[in-house]
């Protein structure tokens, strides 16, 4: 059993790049103590870092390891990432958010500590029950919602949700995963070496981050939006053979009619889900409790915004539409820099 040394504690990551002799993570196994953890899996690898699960050898209680690769962790722009999320993390406090217990630093490079959340994520449920019936998705939805509307009451903005980044605990409830790209306020925008990006998961991204906006709570909506639409049909709104395609249709594709994709779906809870997923973010609600209160009384939804897909009637498949050819036009320099924080930011995650 290895063994390695660390300053846990609350204290900010350091600025300086770390010095000395970098150890392999990869070396860290199954038994493995680091600092007063003792690793016991390796529960996910992303491009960015690797989430293993251990045990606080001082508490005895299960906690997450969340360290840094070594490829990125000599950015400083990654470290004020892990700076950020614990930041973060340390100011939520609601059933639906993970909780951030703690940080540290090994070998002057910087780790997260948060609570182990048993449950199924999100998109496995998707995955094998989709589409899942209102009455069993809108109650676990609205929790999650409720979740993020707590978020934006404290001025944080999560900007990278999707089924992904949701585990369902035994009980039903939500709990929202991963705030490495969250906003804040008064934070600046984080990009690797200093490059201006936009992070975010194609399926899930709203038009305005798709454009390079920094994002507010109506993009988080539009994230929510899109979920449960895929909860209900058992697909996103917008797919296609490359993200460019999907990321086209998010910017000027018609929204397909909920109530259509997925049988037994009323129109006016299609057309509450339709305002959510607006491609301007003032015509979408004012506030994620709005939202939820739409939910609640979807016999006052607006009808009007039920559209057919094809581009004004014509039948015309959007991917063959001039409107899809004139966006692709203007994202193909976009798209180059989305691929690398896309790639980096996912993390295939175990159930």
């Amino acid at each position: 059993m290895h063994q390695w040394g660390s300053d846990f504690g609350s204290q900010p990551f350091a600025a300086t790049q770390p010095t000395g002799d970098v150890i392999d993570l990869m070396m860290l196994q199954i038994g493995d103590q680091f600092d007063h953890f003792q690793i016991n899996a390796h529960l996910a690898q992303g491009g960015m870092s690797d989430i293993y699960t251990a045990r606080d050898l001082l508490t005895g209680n299960e906690v997450v390891l969340k360290i840094p690769n070594q490829m990125v962790s000599h950015d400083p722009a990654l470290r004020e990432r892990f700076q950020r999320e614990l930041q973060v993390m340390k100011i939520l406090n609601h059933p639906a958010v993970q909780k951030g217990l703690g940080s540290g630093h090994f070998n002057r490079m910087p780790y997260l500590v948060t609570e182990l959340v048993e449950g199924r994520s999100l998109r496995d449920w998707i995955t094998h029950e989709a589409p899942i019936p209102p009455e069993q998705a809108l109650p676990i939805f609205k929790k999650a919602a409720e979740g993020i509307a707590y978020c934006h009451d404290h001025e944080v903005v999560h900007r990278d949700l999707k089924p992904e980044n949701i585990l369902v605990t035994r009980s039903g409830q939500p709990v929202i995963l991963d705030f490495g790209l969250a906003l804040t306020r008064e934070g600046r925008r984080v990009t690797f070496a200093n490059v201006t990006a936009t992070p975010g998961t194609p399926d899930y991204m709203a038009p305005e981050q798709i454009e390079g906006q920094r994002g507010d709570p109506r993009t988080d909506q539009y994230a929510l939006g899109t979920i449960l639409y895929e909860m209900l049909s058992g697909k996103t709104p917008f797919t296609g053979d490359n993200p460019m395609s999907v990321l086209s249709q998010h910017l000027a594709g018609v929204l397909p009619r909920l109530d259509k994709e997925a049988p037994g779906i009323s129109p006016q809870l299609a057309a509450v889900v339709a305002k959510s997923l607006q491609k301007n973010p003032d015509d979408r609600y004012a506030t994620v409790r709005d939202f939820i209160q739409a939910l609640d009384h979807p016999e006052q939804a607006d009808l009007s915004l039920l559209k057919e897909s094809s581009p004004e009637g014509t039948g015309i498949p959007f991917f063959r539409s001039p409107i899809f050819m004139v966006t692709v036009a203007g994202l193909i320099i976009l798209l180059a820099v989305i691929v690398v924080v896309v790639v980096l930011s996912q993390t295939a995650r175990v159930p």
